[in-house]
C-alpha cells in the first residue's frame, strides 16, 4: 500500500489502500487546504517529477533540499558529529541520489524535527537509514501522521542528543516547536537550527515569530519573550532558518534579540506605524 503525500504540506501518511479523506495539518488553522483542493502523491510518483539536491552549508554541515519547489519548500540539515551525524528537519522526498551523498558523510543517527509542517516522509527516511530513531517533541505527538516508525517522543524543555547538539523546546508556533543548538557549529562560536520556529527574515538581518506564517497569525508578546528565555543560555552566532537563503551569518544573539525587541514594541502597539499621522 502507498503511503500517501500531502502536496500542500508534504506530510507523508501511514500506509492506506485509498488516499486519506483530508490532511488533518492542512486543516488547522496554521496551514491551509489549496485552491485546488486536496491533493495526494507518493514517494514513487514524487521521484519521477523531484529530486534531491545537496549542499554545503559549512564544514560538517549538508544542506539537502527537493527540485524543483514541492511544499513548503524547506531543507533539511545534515549535522555531522563524532558521535554520529543528525539529519535536522525532514523532506516529503527520499531517493538514492540523499541516500548515496549521506552515506558518505556518514549515514544517520538520528532525525529530529522542528514541528509538524517537517515531518515530511520522516519514516521513510528513518527506514532509508536502518530504522533510525526520530526525535519529536511529545506535546506534538497528535501530529505525526505515519506512528509505524521508530517515533522518540521526549518531553521537557531540553533533550541532548550526539556530541555536543542539544534539543530546545521553544514552543510558539506549535506547542513542541523545537530548535537545535550545535555548539561547535560556525567554527566553535556556535550555531542555532531553528526551521521557523525563529523565522530567519529576508534581510537576514532578524528573525520573526509566528503561529501561522500563511494565514498571518501573530504570536503573542509572552509567548515571544518564553521563546527567547529557552534559548538565551545558549551560546550561538549563526543562526540557519529554513529556507536555502535564511541564513544570519554572523551575530546570531544579537540578532534575535534586536528582534525580539522589535517584535514586541510592534505587538504592542508601540511602533511608529501606529500614530495617527501614519493614515
Amino acid at each position: 500500500m502507498p503511503a500517501f503525500i500531502c502536496t500542500t504540506c508534504g506530510t507523508q501518511f501511514s500506509p492506506t489502500t485509498a488516499p486519506p479523506a483530508e490532511c488533518s495539518i492542512c486543516l488547522d488553522e496554521r496551514q491551509y487546504v489549496g485552491p485546488a483542493g486536496q491533493q495526494w502523491t507518493d514517494l514513487e510518483a514524487l521521484s519521477r517529477t523531484h529530486k534531491t539536491v545537496t549542499k554545503e552549508q559549512e564544514p560538517d554541515l549538508l544542506g539537502i533540499g527537493v527540485e524543483p519547489h514541492f511544499a513548503i519548500g524547506q531543507r533539511a540539515l545534515l549535522v555531522q558529529t563524532g558521535q554520529g551525524n543528525i539529519l535536522w528537519d525532514c523532506l516529503s522526498l527520499v531517493d538514492e541520489a540523499a541516500i548515496t551523498a549521506l552515506r558518505q558523510r556518514g549515514g544517520i543517527k538520528a532525525i529530529a524535527i522542528s514541528h509538524p509542517h517537517y515531518y515530511g516522509a520522516m519514516v521513510s527516511w528513518s527506514e532509508a537509514f536502518g530504522g533510525v530513531p526520530i526525535f519529536l517533541h511529545a506535546a506534538d505527538r497528535q501530529w505525526a501522521m505515519r506512528t509505524d516508525g521508530n517515533l522518540v517522543f521526549w518531553s521537557g524543555d531540553a533533550h541532548r542528543l550526539a556530541g555536543d547538539l542539544v534539543l530546545i523546546r521553544c514552543g510558539g508556533h506549535f506547542a513542541g516547536g523545537t530548535v537545535l543548538h550545535w555548539a561547535t557549529g560556525a567554527a566553535g562560536k556556535g550555531s542555532l537550527l531553528t526551521g521557523d520556529i525563529l523565522q530567519v527574515a529576508a534581510d537576514r538581518r532578524h528573525v520573526s515569530f509566528m503561529r501561522s506564517f500563511p494565514n498571518y497569525i501573530p504570536l503573542s508578546q509572552a509567548v515571544v519573550r518564553r521563546i527567547a528565555s529557552r534559548i538565551a543560555p545558549y551560546r550561538y552566532d549563526r543562526v540557519y532558518g529554513a529556507f536555502w537563503p535564511s541564513i544570519i551569518e554572523q551575530e546570531g544573539e544579537a540578532a534575535v534579540a534586536r528582534s525580539v525587541a522589535r517584535y514586541i514594541v510592534a505587538i504592542s502597539g508601540q511602533g511608529p506605524a501606529d500614530s495617527e499621522n501614519d493614515g
